[in-house]
């Protein structure tokens, strides 16, 4: 049994309770700036319960064993509040987040040894009146290692797939050139059955080749047709799919524009190469959350 306090109770860390309370063997708290009322989670397996104690105060949060962290990219400030008094004990700290700068966020408030960035696939959507639908399995990718290992344990007994891998940034450049082509949905305000339009389809795809060709200055080992293979994964999910771009965009609330796209305007820029798809899909996509009510 392990003390396990998930930061950032969206869609994610919503999934990642409910694994955690599927095992049956661990002590869980949830992380939220205001009071839940409970936490359930359709799954494909049926309705996930969690069982949890609710700290919204980060001075009243209690040491733990791992620290789950599945706020927005952009709220790392946030996230760290909890982290003084979370980690008083020496806990890791699992960052599962999208895009490729797990570290860089936190660098500031941890040492980079007890910080274990993870990619996480999986469908899931919350809802505007906070219900949490999982489309899914959960995929989840970490570093090889010991703190990878014993990640991986803390899901036993769940239906978490928990890969470790000895080429993280492989594994999360490939996440990324996934989500790269879902602003076209953000950017048209429709679900993934968009995506099945031929020009915005070709759209996606260069899209998420620009991000594959910055991917592998990175280092990252992407195979030739990586790019179609993105856009055969949107158009084999539910047509009323959402990602959480563009759930954030209907929903009001700010968006992981940076971290999903931006990245790639920076990074190529860093290596001199030319992104200008994802720098416009990125300027038109600010604009319009500047000029949103």
């Amino acid at each position: 049994m392990a003390k396990v306090a998930v930061v950032g109770v969206g869609a994610i860390g919503s999934v990642l309770a409910a694994l955690l309370e599927a095992t049956g063997k661990h002590q869980i708290t949830l992380c939220t700036r205001r009071p839940l009322a409970g936490l359930a989670v359709t799954t494909p397996d049926g309705v996930v319960d969690v069982t949890a104690v609710n700290r919204t105060e980060p001075g009243l949060a209690e040491p733990v064993d791992w620290v789950l962290v599945a706020t927005k990219t952009f709220d790392a400030a946030g996230a760290a509040a909890w982290l003084p008094a979370l980690c008083a004990q020496g806990a890791r700290v699992a960052v599962v987040q999208n895009g490729v700068e797990h570290r860089d966020r936190f660098a500031a408030h941890l040492s980079q040894e007890r910080i274990l960035p993870v990619i996480i696939d999986c469908q899931v959507e919350r809802r505007a009146d906070g219900r949490v639908f999982q489309r899914s399995e959960a995929h989840l990718f970490v570093e090889t290692g010991a703190a990878g290992r014993e990640f991986a344990q803390l899901f036993a007994g769940s239906k978490a797939d928990v890969q470790l891998t000895e080429d993280f940034v492989t594994a999360a450049w490939r996440k990324l050139s996934f989500n790269s082509a879902g602003v076209v949905c953000a950017l048209t305000n429709s679900p993934s059955g968009v995506l099945h339009d031929e020009e915005l389809g070709a759209l996606a795809v260069g899209i998420a080749a620009e991000c594959i060709a910055v991917a592998q200055a990175e280092g990252a080992k992407l195979e030739e047709g990586t790019a179609q293979r993105v856009l055969e994964g949107y158009r084999a999910q539910a047509p009323d799919s959402v990602n959480s771009l563009l759930a954030d965009r209907l929903a009001g609330r700010a968006m992981e524009i940076d971290a999903r796209n931006g990245v790639i305007v920076r990074r190529g820029d860093r290596h001199g190469i030319p992104t200008p798809l994802n720098r416009m899909a990125v300027a038109l996509l600010k604009n319009m959350k500047r000029e949103e009510p």
